[in-house]
């Protein structure tokens, strides 16, 4: 009953989807052309290689061990990034694929 006279008092609000972004490269040239990416964290060096995502995105990938520092004591941590091509899961598929 307070959720029916919540919305009687307080409509909801319009939302407003936005417009899919789309990608400006096809699947081949990010295939032939995306080169490695270097990230550093806390001073550690890793390199993020290009790849298809199983979801059908392009992007980058890191999944790596580190060490950083706690009060002078030493802590491993693991690296997970994704870097997402945005609007590259909608791509046209690879005649090969």
């Amino acid at each position: 009953m307070t959720r029916v006279l919540h919305h009687l008092f307080n409509p909801p609000k319009e939302r407003h989807i936005a417009a899919k972004a789309t990608c400006p490269v096809t699947r081949q040239q990010f295939k032939d052309k995306a080169k490695p990416i270097e990230v550093i964290i806390d001073g550690n060096k890793m390199i993020g290689a290009p790849r298809e995502f199983t979801t059908g995105s392009l992007g980058w990938n890191i999944s790596s061990k580190m060490t950083m520092m706690i009060d002078d004591k030493p802590v491993t941590v693991q690296v997970g990034l994704n870097l997402t091509v945005v609007g590259s899961k909608d791509l046209a598929k690879d005649a090969a694929s």
